[in-house]
């Protein structure tokens, strides 16, 4: 039986952009590959390219050099809207900025993606959401009337309803204080076991990275080292 295609391969990946000063190297031959349902955390100081390098994985931005697939597809062969078709409920993004449409209640936020989609029982789904991140309570709330720990929450919910087989996170605490870093850590785990998807996580937070099943360190645009994350 065959194995099935992991849902993220890079491989040799550069990114040179320009500047004023001329061309800076951002990345330098990355190679990454994420298996099935594995959590891996990105660490390494500011300007490693540790947020370009999932930009890069995630279709949002074109390698100079090298392969980057999503599920088995070479990104460089589809367009902007063939990348977005890849993604559509298969790749889900969190970023430290919460995003969430200030228009919309909690609830309508995280049915949005759901009904772009065409899914049935988008409201039924983003109710049942909301209550696994414990915001029942909040959900005809405007994101302005919610707490930042709250806002994060909600993008999780919109995040996983659609249950994707890939979860981009960039800094995903990185708004919180201690506490809600804490609390929106261990549900970040929790749901992204209970939907089986695998997660690539941006941080800077050592006990973020701790839960990771694997830890990839960067520096100076390459990967310096890979290691189980600390027991």
């Amino acid at each position: 039986m065959t194995s099935p295609e992991p849902p993220l391969q890079l491989e040799r990946i550069a990114l040179t952009l320009p500047s004023a000063a001329g061309p800076v190297s951002i990345l330098k031959g990355v190679d990454l590959t994420v298996a099935t349902g594995e959590r891996v955390a990105v660490v390494g100081p500011s300007g490693s390219g540790k947020s370009s390098l999932m930009a890069i994985a995630a279709g949002l931005e074109r390698p100079t050099e090298g392969t980057a697939r999503l599920f088995g597809q070479d990104l460089a062969a589809l367009d902007e809207d063939g990348r977005a078709r890849l993604r559509r409920g298969r790749v889900s993004l969190v970023f430290q900025a919460f995003h969430l449409l200030p228009n919309m209640t909690a609830e309508e936020n995280v049915a949005a993606p759901l009904e772009i989609a065409g899914q049935a029982g988008a409201g039924e789904t983003a109710q049942d959401w909301l209550e696994r991140v414990g915001l029942s309570a909040r959900r005809r709330h405007y994101p302005h009337q919610l707490s930042g720990g709250e806002q994060q929450r909600v993008a999780l919910a919109r995040a996983l309803a659609a249950r994707p087989r890939l979860l981009f996170a960039d800094e995903p605490t990185g708004n919180l204080d201690a506490a809600n870093a804490e609390a929106v850590s261990e549900l970040m785990f929790r749901l992204v076991a209970e939907a089986g998807s695998a997660l690539v996580m941006v941080t800077h937070d050592p006990a973020l990275a701790a839960r990771a099943d694997r830890v990839v360190t960067m520096a100076d645009g390459r990967i310096t080292s890979e290691a189980g994350a600390p027991a």
